[in-house]
């Protein structure tokens, strides 16, 4: 593996979202000295908040899996997650509602979730599901170590014996045809693939590899941190500082001053000089491009994930029943990818998420009120309506959005809004995000691994980069993986292979979390709501 020649003593990590503050832990168990420049007021980036009225909302990702990769970054300073947030596992992890009235409950727990299968679409479905679990688990040990958690010199990194099993395992079909090899029922099949959309993907054009999103949704659990999800990054800047790391909020970079092939020093909007011997630059990858002055080149332009309308409702009431998170999907399935990636069209019959987050934590909210996140793909502006066009179209759509809550079983709906917050792919470009998508760049085969925006800058051989446009990827478990393998540039030290449920290498080490159930910087935030599993 390449890493950073010379003294890294000093590193300056560009954004405190959750890559950037992955980083920032990774880097202090190792030793360095770290300054963590963020452009808002405190941390998060994408995984943000806003105050509205008494409402707390989630400005990022709603959907938290795999939360053993934040407690290795906790470890590598002695921390533990769980001194910082309390989690709660979701049972449901999901709940699927279709348009033909009918209603599944996703269990990640593997014997409910054949009960309920079983139940839902008879024996032969729960034996199918049976054996798709097997090959969920078989898929996520093939490729995490070898694929998603390492860092890529080059494509010969796949010639592997691990490669093989991935084929073996059909890890190279397509995703909706692989599902259908384990359950016929159209409904279950969509529980399963949903996910590629995040990743930019249709099912039926993604990598059948990409079901390891599904693994991390229906098999590893979903969880809810006290506080939303901005616990999380608020936890880690709180250890990081603890374990000696420097922040500086309200701070944008606005140069980077160089010599020899190196950074120097980074340059602040206010004229302050802040001297480093190495920079990981976790911000939006448009942005870090623009402050190295140069993107690389590529044979093909990157292409961008679909975007997403996000509508923040603050409510005096709510719905019994929607589940903390609800899935809601329309009649149309191939039709809807086609309008989100490839015709550039809004969704004719839109399959939205729906989060309840007051579900396990009503103070989010003022007293007696409820707090509903709902999300909206909609196409990216490199092929849908333009950031202007959407000035003019949010309203309407918003509207739109209402009224289809309201034919889904929501009634008065639009009577209990009482606080909102629309947030359109315009919010998304404003800040800075390419093609207006939270969701960055695709994974298509020639965007993915090895052949994915690399976290090493030729020309600068002190320079890293992290977060959602470089490797590994869209989602908060890979941009937490994405901030270990930055600072293992930095450092040469790559500890265990992460998602292993250990610690990853550092100077100390804590334990594994301890998850608590209950009884039921460059700008790299956003204004409001981003995209789940993000969503970053």
């Amino acid at each position: 593996m390449r890493t950073v020649p010379g003294a890294t003593d000093h590193v300056v990590v560009v954004g405190a979202g959750l890559s950037g503050l992955a980083c920032a832990l990774h880097l202090l168990g190792a030793g360095r000295r770290v300054t963590v420049v963020e452009r808002d007021e405190g941390p998060g980036g994408r995984a943000g908040r806003v105050r509205l009225g008494g409402y707390e909302i989630d400005t990022g990702p709603t959907v938290l899996t795999m939360p053993d990769l934040a407690d290795e970054a906790f470890a590598a300073v002695g921390d533990r997650l769980d001194r910082h947030v309390e989690l709660t596992p979701l049972h449901p992890a999901y709940r699927a509602r279709f348009a033909d009235g009918s209603a599944l409950d996703v269990h990640t727990e593997g014997a409910a979730m054949e009960e309920e299968v079983r139940r839902f679409a008879g024996p032969a479905e729960a034996a199918g599901y049976r054996d798709l679990r097997r090959w969920l688990e078989r898929l996520y040990r093939a490729q995490m170590r070898r694929f998603i958690a390492t860092n890529f010199d080059s494509p010969l990194r796949l010639l592997h014996p691990d490669l093989a099993r991935l084929a073996a395992l059909g890890g190279f079909g397509r995703l909706d045809r692989r599902i259908g090899r384990f359950i016929g029922d159209p409904r279950l099949r969509r529980v399963f693939s949903f996910q590629s959309l995040y990743a930019g993907v249709a099912p039926a054009r993604a990598l059948a590899a990409y079901a390891v999103i599904a693994y991390m949704d229906t098999v590893a659990g979903v969880f809810f941190p006290k506080g939303g999800v901005h616990a999380l990054p608020r936890g880690m800047a709180d250890a990081a500082a603890g374990a000696g790391a420097g922040f500086r909020w309200s701070s944008e970079v606005t140069s980077l001053e160089r010599s020899g092939g190196r950074v120097r020093a980074v340059r602040l909007a206010s004229g302050e000089r802040i001297a480093c011997d190495a920079v990981v630059l976790s911000c939006e990858l448009s942005t870090a491009y623009g402050l190295l002055g140069r993107a690389p080149r590529r044979p093909v332009r990157l292409r961008h994930a679909p975007s997403a309308v996000v509508l923040h409702a603050g409510t005096d009431r709510t719905w019994p029943g929607l589940a903390h998170h609800t899935l809601s999907f329309g009649s149309a399935w191939e039709r809807t990818f086609e309008e989100l990636t490839r015709s550039g069209r809004l969704m004719s019959d839109p399959s939205l998420l729906i989060t309840r987050p007051t579900t396990h934590d009503p103070g989010l909210a003022p007293p007696g009120k409820h707090l509903h996140y709902v999300l909206a793909p909609c196409p990216n502006t490199d092929i849908g309506p333009s950031g202007a066009e959407w000035r003019d179209l949010g309203p309407r759509y918003r509207d739109s959005l209402v009224a289809e809550l309201e034919r889904r079983g929501l009634d008065g709906f639009a009577a209990g809004v009482e606080r909102e917050l629309l947030v359109t792919p315009v919010d998304w470009a404003d800040r800075g995000f390419a093609a207006g998508s939270p969701f960055s760049v695709s994974h298509t085969f020639a965007q993915t691994g090895p052949f994915r925006p690399r976290n090493l800058v030729r020309g600068l051989e002190n320079v890293v980069l992290a977060g959602c446009g470089t490797t590994p990827g869209v989602g908060v478990p890979t941009v937490l993986i994405s901030g270990r393998l930055a600072a293992a540039r930095v450092t040469g030290e790559t500890g265990e292979s992460a998602g292993s449920g250990r610690s990853s290498g550092g100077r100390r080490q804590g334990t594994r979390t301890r998850i608590r159930t209950a009884s039921s910087g460059v700008r790299t935030g956003a204004p409001a709501g981003e995209a789940a599993h993000d969503p970053s």
